[in-house]
């Protein structure tokens, strides 16, 4: 019993060193990452969520952001194997807003209080580069006051700049995985994984407020293939990183595939906190999804975006 209570000491000491150094260092190696994915030791997972509530207050207060999501296609070209309205899912209720139904919720949220308009949908021909410009500067004009974000996957360099020279700010393009093998096995073959990040390049070269961000508990995933996830945030150094439990869509070839768990993605959530002092880290709708506390629980792992 006193060798237990002994070996039980050392580790709680040795998880408390890595937390410690995540804190005060920004750092964190393989092995630690490892440990605090996987400890079992509620007290060492409570200081992890406390030392990551800590750092988001110390910057931004009590403060947590509002963004007003605006879903304006489900149409997408793309055949990502895990995505709910991938091309070839033939049983998705398919939509496109119109720009009058778009701007009609830029009204109604700006009533409300919302000061930044997210537009996100999947990769739509229909939506070309002029009619996206056209949309992203009639918001402009009407509520210059506000922020606009654009999350509507792989462009060119060109397509990008054109957006920003309509007004739009900011942009989120989650990476989904920063290692090779993982990224194929999630998506076809047309779709890469350098292209992928060369995308995210493009967007700070431009000047956009970038966001990346991957699924948690993808399948396939492993604690090594999220340390290559923490590897390029920390490369970008974007502005906003978003990331959320995978959960399985019934109608794609991960349908039957276990979801990501509300302890992982809240333990991530806390470490991408600590690792990036200053990012903008939503709580997503995923977590509310999950769990009907989801959410706050976010925020009280160091999120500050909703």
């Amino acid at each position: 019993m006193r060798g237990q209570t002994e070996e039980t000491g050392r580790y709680m000491e040795r998880v408390s060193e890595i937390t410690e150094r995540l804190y005060e260092d920004h750092q964190i190696s393989l092995d630690g990452l490892r440990t605090l994915l996987t400890t079992d030791h509620q007290e060492c997972i409570d200081r992890l969520f406390a030392y990551a509530q800590k750092t988001a207050q110390s910057i931004y207060g009590n403060r947590v952001y509002i963004r007003g999501l605006i879903e304006f296609t489900n149409y997408c070209k793309n055949n990502c194997y895990y995505c709910g309205i991938r091309c070839e899912n033939k049983h998705a209720e398919r939509y496109r807003l119109t720009e009058e139904e778009i701007l009609s919720c830029c009204e109604t949220g700006y009533g409300l209080g919302f000061r930044t308009f997210v537009l996100q949908g999947g990769e739509d021909a229909c939506f070309t580069d002029e009619r996206i410009c056209a949309l992203v500067s009639a918001i402009r004009t009407r509520y210059p006051d506000c922020a606009i974000t654009l999350s509507i996957g792989e462009k060119s360099k060109e397509s990008y700049q054109a957006y920003f020279d309509a007004g739009a700010d900011r942009y989120l393009l989650r990476h989904e995985t920063a290692d090779e093998a993982h990224y194929r096995t999630l998506h076809p073959p047309e779709l890469s994984l350098a292209n992928r990040k060369r995308c995210l390049y493009d967007l700070k070269e431009i000047g956009y407020q970038t966001g990346c961000g991957f699924m948690v508990g993808s399948p396939h995933q492993t604690v090594e293939t999220l340390y290559e996830d923490l590897t390029l945030i920390g490369e970008l150094c974007p502005q906003m990183v978003g990331i959320g439990p995978f959960i399985p869509q019934k109608d794609t070839p991960f349908g039957r595939m276990p979801a990501g768990t509300l302890d992982q993605t809240l333990r991530l959530l806390a470490i991408i906190r600590l690792l990036h002092p200053p990012v903008l880290l939503p709580a997503t709708t995923a977590l509310g999804t999950i769990h009907p506390k989801g959410r706050e629980k976010g925020i009280l792992a160091g999120a500050n975006v909703v």
